[in-house]
């Protein structure tokens, strides 16, 4: 079971993160195209790359969480009783939204501190450099805080039982 909302969210970070991957790409090509080509490498390609690359990977990481395909190790907890893995599950999801807080407040001084400067060649606040950290962490919170809600109903349903 899923929140709605959060099927949404998922998506529009799936689709936004496809296209700055997209993006991304047309970045890189141009700036071989520029130094190979045409003997004049654009010099705000790489910043830009990098910048890209933060808001791809940071909140996909995010999803990966919530759909169970990035960092899962669950052949231990396969072993359990079904009643023990749910539990795990809890733990793990209070364990991950509680790493997820950390990146939202560990990075809210970064964002605000770099705001004021920009990145060199592209002219965009530094703070951006750090935003898809709290990006993320607020996504990790929210999927874990959704996780425990169906995991705590799944539990009480399985208990009347």
């Amino acid at each position: 079971m899923r929140w709605k909302a959060f099927d949404y969210l998922s998506t529009a970070v799936i689709f936004i993160s496809a296209n700055a991957l997209i993006l991304l790409v047309c970045f890189t090509g141009w700036q071989v195209w520029g130094r190979y080509v045409l003997n004049d490498t654009p010099t705000w390609t790489e910043k830009a790359a990098l910048l890209l690359i933060l808001f791809v990977t940071l909140p996909m990481a995010a999803v990966g969480l919530r759909e169970n395909f990035h960092l899962g190790i669950g052949y231990l907890v396969e072993l359990l009783p079904v009643r023990l893995q749910r539990w795990c599950e809890i733990f793990n999801a209070f364990v991950l939204g509680g790493f997820g807080m950390m990146m939202i407040f560990g990075s809210w001084p970064l964002v605000k501190g770099t705001w004021g400067r920009d990145i060199p060649l592209i002219g965009l606040p530094q703070g951006l450099q750090y935003a898809p950290l709290m990006l993320s962490g607020a996504l990790i919170t929210a999927f874990m805080l959704e996780r425990i809600w169906f995991a705590i109903k799944t539990t009480e349903t399985d208990e009347k039982s």
